[in-house]
């Protein structure tokens, strides 16, 4: 099991920049894949951003170069750096955690959801 847990969204201005943070109940050397998700009113929820335990990024095209997701090993967190935000980036954003068990094993868990609004 893991227990994952976002801070760091709110309302910011456009062009603003943000930090999310996904803090896990475990250590992440042990989770294969962390990322982030979001989810706008209306919309499916679609892959922000991913990190696997060997440090590899994915990104999402419309966010290549404007986010930044990272890892602290000794924190067990995940974070996401959002700069330059426009109000198209405001959703729900999730934290993901993907455990891969032997033999062929996947366990998939989330957060609750923290909102961030790109508003002026």
């Amino acid at each position: 099991q893991v227990q994952l847990v976002e801070s760091g969204g709110g309302l910011v201005q456009p062009g603003g920049s943000l930090r999310l943070s996904c803090a896990a109940s475990r250590n992440i050397f042990s989770i294969n894949r962390m990322g982030w998700y979001r989810q706008a009113p209306g919309k499916q929820r679609e892959l922000v951003a991913s990190i696997t335990s060997g440090g590899s990024t994915n990104y999402a095209d419309s966010v290549k170069g404007q986010f930044t997701i990272s890892r602290d090993n000794a924190k067990n967190t995940v974070y996401l750096q959002m700069n330059t935000l426009s109000p198209e980036d405001t959703a729900v954003y999730f934290c993901h955690a993907r455990v891969l068990s032997p033999p062929g094993y996947v366990n998939d868990y989330w957060g609750q959801g923290t909102q961030v609004t790109v508003s002026s």
